[in-house]
């Protein structure tokens, strides 16, 4: 597994808003599209692609178009949701499936309780959306799920990142024989004892969203 931490000026300054508590839900959501897009840049770095030659108004051209199957984008269900658009609008042409997943509060365990993927994902390369990798529990849960259906290289982009869950994703996909890609915006200090990163910004889902009771 590899993690790569975006060093970049306006990927720091756009995180640095989102992790006031005084920016509002709309200014948030905006920001996160906009933080994704930047962090997805680099993440689709090693996005397959095919040779392909063009006619320009001058003479033939020799360039590249994306590779078939056509990429996955996967987001986390529900604060993933949030960062859908801006790696769409990246990756326009990409399909997009979703995945339902919850942590136990007390076990902080991840269970799946909704998916509209795919049954067979042989020789797809999937990036997957996750806001926060905390515990890591979640991430590792949605990555083996997408193994076992047959992706042969994840990349997951996340807004924060803690390093007890870089560290348990590490454990936990040791036995995972696809190339693993993190790409974050940022790494915390660590975990508090409720599980949540520190100083991160929150909770994803209810920043973007509202909290729902």
């Amino acid at each position: 597994m590899e993690t790569h931490v975006i060093d970049h000026p306006l990927v720091a300054h756009k995180l640095t808003t989102l992790r006031d508590e005084a920016t509002d839900s709309p200014t948030f959501r905006q920001l996160a599209d906009e933080l994704v897009t930047l962090l997805a840049y680099e993440a689709t770095r090693d996005v397959r692609v095919v040779p392909v030659t063009v006619i320009t108004p001058v003479s033939p051209a020799v360039g590249v178009k994306l590779a078939s199957p056509k990429p996955l984008v996967v987001p986390i269900l529900r604060a993933g949701l949030g960062m859908l658009d801006g790696m769409m609008r990246l990756l326009p042409t990409a399909e997009v499936g979703f995945l339902g997943m919850v942590r136990n509060e007390d076990t902080l365990e991840a269970s799946t309780y909704a998916e509209r993927l795919p049954d067979d994902l042989s020789g797809r390369q999937c990036y997957v959306l996750d806001p926060m990798l905390a515990t890591g529990g979640t991430l590792a849960a949605a990555i083996k799920f997408l193994v076992d259906r047959g992706a042969d290289h994840i990349t997951a982009i996340c807004l924060l990142a803690a390093p007890e869950g870089c560290a348990r994703l590490e454990a936990d996909l040791a036995s995972v024989d696809v190339p693993v890609t993190i790409v974050t915006a940022a790494m915390d200090e660590r975990l508090n004892e409720k599980g949540y990163i520190v100083p991160g910004l929150g909770d994803a889902g209810d920043r973007l969203y509202g909290v729902v009771g």
